[in-house]
């Protein structure tokens, strides 16, 4: 028998053993030589954490911040200031550059929103102090910089080499998720981290002509070593004009100057399955939980950077360093024709939100496609067929799949916010989306919804019932700039509204379900009598036959038609006030 603290040592060398075993095996893809067609010329004394370590070593999280307050307070044109605090207390900070005198347009640049892909970061602080030392300082003659390091201040402490055993550096990596378990590229609409509430302030304050979130990739080997991408690539944007200024003339300028720094700049793919690559890439709409989407929604042109994670980290930093050095150079040139693109689209007024969608079977175009040959093996572990890349370089062509819309949303004329809601009222509140309080009651005529509980988004039943609305109610008109993110908020089918967030999970309706032996009696009944209902039911038995085959969910589906269930149903909050 093995006692309690042999056991413990048992067990910690078995542990041990397999960890080191995981550690060793490193199986990451053949890596491919790369050499810059440039080097850099650091000034003496101004190398910066990374450099300092030859690529290896990304500083942690004071070392950055007192890096930044060096050029702080060598150079006027460089000011850190704090955005907010971190979930666990830490200072967030950004450094604006700005040589001063009149307004400029603004690009935003962000790092470390996932903490362990940090080439943002890195590459960042290299730019600014390159400005400050004048190689660069051309850069701002008629751009404003504000750089955010890491957005993901707490996860960035949260640092281990066994972080992303699939990224090539640096050599301790941060965690993925905030303090609270958050990914915070899917909190940008529910704002539930003290971290994408302080950058969406940011965002408000100063309204970026171009918004740069830094990541790295997974998984998948493919040649390009840095790839960009836009919401829905640009094809699926609801800002059309600012997406056609980032699908034109922004990446043909990445491309050409990615190239000629020795890059393989591409679209960042989406694989309709990563595990078998060769049928094909996907694209589709994006919900304004993530930046892109975020961005799409609210008018700022946004470009998802995303690295290539086996590509070595030297490699990865120089790629983002010129492609902020072209974005730069890009926003300057075009600042009036973005600022005219946002204006155009924030003038926009869509009747409808699309909150559904699926791939197309038909793909929408075919694309050259750089990648690698990968083999298949025998997994004993998986008990299935793995890939092995190879790093022998293969052109294919690839399909590429979108999408096609499967719902809808109708946007109305203003929502209603009756008394009671104030956390609803606060979510509007920190978007900018405006409304007004009424200050005396008003009777109005407004549709309210219906459904089976507060887990529900569907709606089973809708009225347009005369209302009074009590003083203090809110109404939110959808004519204004942020008609679309209102509606993804506030209408229940959205994948992004308060519904959908889980608010009201634990909402019921005002009173209980019908026994058994009550709604078979009344079931029959309504068959008898309702010849259209009586149709609806047979299409949905022969279309279903799980629920053909479940007695109470059959029963279920007459009770939610019965005149009973309206007062069983639970009422969604927010009412609309329609044309």
């Amino acid at each position: 028998m093995i006692r309690r603290s042999s056991l413990a040592i048992a067990l910690a060398a078995i542990c041990g053993s397999a960890t080191a075993a995981a550690r060793s095996a490193q199986p990451l893809p053949p890596e491919i030589p790369w050499t810059p067609v440039t080097t850099l010329s650091v000034p003496r004394g101004w190398e910066t954490p990374i450099e300092l370590s030859g690529f290896e070593q990304s500083p942690n999280y004071a070392d950055t911040v007192a890096f930044l307050h060096r050029l702080d307070h060598h150079s006027p044109i460089v000011s850190i200031r704090s955005f907010g605090t971190s979930t666990q207390g830490q200072d967030l900070v950004y450094a604006k550059v700005s040589k001063g005198g009149r307004k400029r347009p603004v690009v935003l640049i962000q790092g470390g929103i996932h903490a362990g892909e940090i080439d943002g970061k890195d590459a960042g602080m290299m730019l600014l102090r390159d400005i400050v030392a004048g190689a660069r300082s051309d850069l701002i003659d008629e751009v404003d910089i504000v750089f955010v390091p890491v957005l993901n201040a707490d996860a960035h402490e949260n640092a281990s080499d066994d972080g992303r055993p699939t990224q090539r550096g640096p050599l301790a990596k941060g965690a993925r998720t905030n303090s609270q378990g958050l990914d915070l590229n899917r909190d940008y609409a529910r704002l539930e981290s003290a971290e994408i509430s302080a950058v969406v302030k940011l965002l408000q304050q100063y309204d970026p002509e171009l918004y740069v979130d830094v990541h790295v990739s997974d998984g998948t080997d493919y040649q390009y070593d840095i790839t960009y991408a836009f919401a829905g690539w640009g094809t699926y944007a609801r800002s059309r004009q600012t997406a056609e200024w980032l699908m034109g003339p922004y990446s043909r300028d990445l491309q050409a100057s990615l190239t000629a720094a020795g890059h393989v700049p591409g679209i960042y793919p989406s694989w309709v399955d990563e595990n078998a690559p060769s049928q094909g890439l996907r694209i589709a709409m994006e919900a304004p939980r993530y930046s892109t989407g975020y961005g799409d929604f609210i008018g700022v042109p946004t470009v998802l950077v995303e690295t290539h994670t086996f590509k070595p980290y030297r490699q990865r930093v120089l790629g983002t360093y010129a492609l902020l050095v072209q974005s730069l150079r890009s926003v300057a040139r075009d600042a009036d024709r973005i600022a005219a693109a946002k204006k155009a689209d924030r003038s926009e007024r869509a009747p409808s939100l699309a909150v559904a969608w699926e791939r197309d079977p038909v793909p929408l175009e075919v694309r050259p496609f750089q990648g690698y040959r990968y083999e298949t093996y025998e997994s004993a572990a998986s008990g299935a067929r793995e890939l092995k890349w190879t790093g022998k370089p293969v052109q294919v062509q690839m399909p590429v799949y979108g999408t096609r819309v499967t719902q809808t949303a109708a946007i109305p004329q203003a929502w209603w916010i009756p008394i009671g809601n104030d956390r609803i009222v606060e979510l509007l509140k920190s978007h900018g989306v405006t409304f007004e309080r009424i200050v005396q009651p008003k009777r109005v005529t407004l549709e309210q919804r219906y459904m089976a509980t507060g887990q529900s988004r569907e709606t089973v039943h809708s009225a347009q019932e005369e209302t009074l609305m009590p003083t203090g109610s809110i109404r939110v008109s959808a004519n204004q700039p942020l008609r679309l993110l209102a509606a993804a908020l506030l209408e229940p089918s959205s994948q992004d509204s308060v519904l959908a967030m889980g608010w009201f999970d634990r909402s019921l309706p005002s009173e209980s379900s019908l026994p058994r032996h009550v709604l078979a009696p009344m079931a029959d009944a309504m068959m008898e009598s309702d010849v259209s209902a009586r149709r609806a039911f047979e299409q949905a038995l022969a279309a279903d036959e799980s629920f053909a085959a479940d007695p109470m969910a059959r029963l279920r589906w007459w009770e939610a038609r019965s005149p009973y269930q309206r007062r069983a149903w639970w009422r969604y909050p927010i009412l609309v006030e329609r044309r």
